[in-house]
């Protein structure tokens, strides 16, 4: 093995220095706080980044992120340290609110619109339309929209394949299988293709959510799951005051399970834990 590639093999070590260039950048950017006693998991992500790139340093890595004028590297860079578990039908207890209590109340409407604000590699907003076909049937297919957004390009690119293994797909009721998917065959066996007819209500943006941002319209739910928990106090107290423009009164607001509103203030009504209500 010559010393390069033990190099490469073994990242540096993240100094305290370093670390805080990392946590200000992300921040600043995202508004994603890297807290103290995190630098295990930075140097364990960022660590893989520097080897696939050939960088033998943080700072070189660093001086790369910045100057990518494209900001596709920025975006690799919080992708890597925010990557986070979802899978289709997470945390059902939302989908069965919704189901029970949101939907009926929505019968009467021609257009019902939802935004899902942390959409990630596309399982929350494919879950979302399937429980609008499961309630409204084929109607789903004209009447619903699902706005997802997320900051990640590479992971709404993912989204937009609308291809995942089978194995994704364990908490999914086997009858719905046939009913939203296509199995794939030969070089795709193994593998989901979201029906066209099903991925087509979802409109995937890329989207930062400490930017300034206008949906261009008002949603009965709006669902930001699971992504708070990347947020200090005063950053989440800003989104969520600003999502709660872009909610019509008597709308709800979805959080994860791991998630709540405490200790900050907003206009919400608290329903039950991780679901919220605009008065």
């Amino acid at each position: 093995m010559s010393n390069a590639q033990a190099v490469l093999e073994s990242p540096p070590e993240l100094s305290p220095v370093v670390f805080q260039k990392i946590r200000k950048l992300v921040y600043d950017t995202a508004g994603i706080d890297l807290r103290e006693g995190k630098e295990t998991l930075v140097s364990a992500r960022l660590g893989k980044k520097l080897r696939q790139l050939g960088h033998r340093s943080y700072d070189e890595y660093l001086h790369r992120v910045t100057s990518d004028t494209t900001g596709e590297s920025l975006i690799a860079l919080i992708d890597v340290l925010t990557t986070n578990f979802t899978s289709f039908l997470r945390e059902p207890q939302h989908f069965e609110f919704l189901k029970a209590k949101i939907l009926p109340a929505l019968e009467k409407r021609n257009r019902i619109e939802i935004w899902c604000a942390a959409a990630a590699t596309g399982e929350e907003p494919y879950s979302l339309a399937f429980t609008l076909f499961e309630h409204f049937g084929a109607e789903a297919a004209t009447r619903c929209r699902i706005l997802a957004t997320d900051i990640s390009t590479a992971a709404l690119a993912k989204a937009r394949a609308a291809v995942y293994p089978v194995q994704r797909f364990e908490s999914v009721p086997r009858e719905w299988l046939p009913k939203y998917l296509l199995r794939g065959h030969g070089a795709s066996e193994g593998f989901y293709k979201i029906k066209p007819e099903v991925a087509r209500i979802v409109e995937y943006r890329r989207l930062n959510l400490i930017e300034a941002f206008d949906p261009g319209t008002v949603f009965p739910l709006i669902s930001c799951r699971n992504v708070m928990i990347y947020f200090d106090k005063p950053t989440q107290a800003k989104i969520v005051n600003r999502m709660a423009m872009f909610l019509e009164p008597g709308a709800h607001f979805f959080v994860g399970h791991s998630e709540s509103l405490n200790g900050i203030e907003h206009p919400f009504q608290f329903v039950k834990p991780a679901i919220y209500r605009k008065p």
